[in-house]
């Protein structure tokens, strides 16, 4: 099915970025349609999606894509990916009403998708620069991108400086880490369709900001806002399984690895969402 097939019948999904998503119906089949409209994308962002798609197939649970297109400047036509629909219910709608059993029983399914995830090594950390997955490398250090923050998060300076004091002790934690790996940088709920009858993972959505990266971020990402015992239990019960070491120890990480999130939400003015740069 091509984009011109889709005509006018598309309509705007709940979550796209920047209203880029849309659900397409033709020929009495559903799909995804994700353009790539806004100038900040990078040219072969749709292309990248397509290629982290048949990287994790078979490891981790992802759409069909049917469809990819680069963008056209000469028609003006925008980059495109088309995945297929996947039936299912959004894990953060679904999660608030589960009981303490079922939150558990999710939180193992996405800790295992975290530890799956953090097995899939890269030689250096960095974002991807096209479909071949290249790497642009970048080194990240945790107090150097706190003083990056410093201005924009209007903090008392005794605030800061503790702020400082727990980004130096992060990073000293993650220098223990040497390996490098494949970072979804958005795993959470909302990013995954989950079969509401069996509280297994049908669809990891929203590759936007994935990189190589901390094999626990990852997992700090799915500990960010949802705190009931029974799911975050769960989740490091998961990634353990997967990963090995102990609960603890991965807990310690991903929190440390998660400080960049944080202080980069901590810094923004404003409700609107960073471009990606891919």
């Amino acid at each position: 099915m091509s984009f011109g097939e889709l005509g006018g019948g598309l309509r705007p999904l709940d979550g796209g970025w920047s209203g880029e998503t849309f659900l397409a119906e033709a020929g009495g089949e559903r799909s995804v349609v994700r353009v790539f409209a806004d100038p900040r994308h990078h040219p072969q962002a749709a292309e990248v999606h397509e290629a982290l798609h048949r990287l994790v197939r078979g490891l981790v649970p992802v759409p069909d894509v049917l469809e990819v297109r680069r963008a056209d400047a000469a028609t003006g036509t925008p980059a495109l990916l088309v995945t297929e629909f996947v039936e299912g219910v959004r894990g953060d709608l679904l999660l608030p009403d589960l009981d303490e059993a079922q939150q558990g029983s999710l939180g193992r399914c996405l800790g295992e998708i975290a530890g799956t995830l953090a097995g899939m090594p890269f030689l250096t950390a960095g974002t991807f620069a096209d479909k071949e997955l290249r790497i642009e490398a970048f080194a990240l250090d945790l107090t150097e991108w706190v003083e990056s923050y410093a201005e924009r998060l209007d903090w008392s300076p005794a605030d800061l400086e503790g702020l400082r004091d727990v980004a130096a002790d992060a990073q000293d934690l993650l220098d223990t880490v040497t390996r490098v790996s494949l970072v979804h940088s958005d795993l959470n709920p909302k990013n995954l369709i989950v079969d509401p009858e069996t509280l297994r993972v049908r669809a990891v959505l929203d590759w936007e900001f994935a990189h190589a990266g901390s094999p626990f971020a990852d997992l700090g990402n799915l500990l960010r806002f949802d705190r009931e015992a029974a799911y975050v239990s769960g989740v490091l019960e998961g990634y353990v399984a997967v990963r090995g070491g102990s609960a603890a120890e991965a807990l310690e990480l991903a929190r440390a690895a998660h400080l960049v999130a944080l202080v980069e939400l901590g810094a923004r003015r404003g409700p609107a969402r960073e471009p990606p740069r891919h």
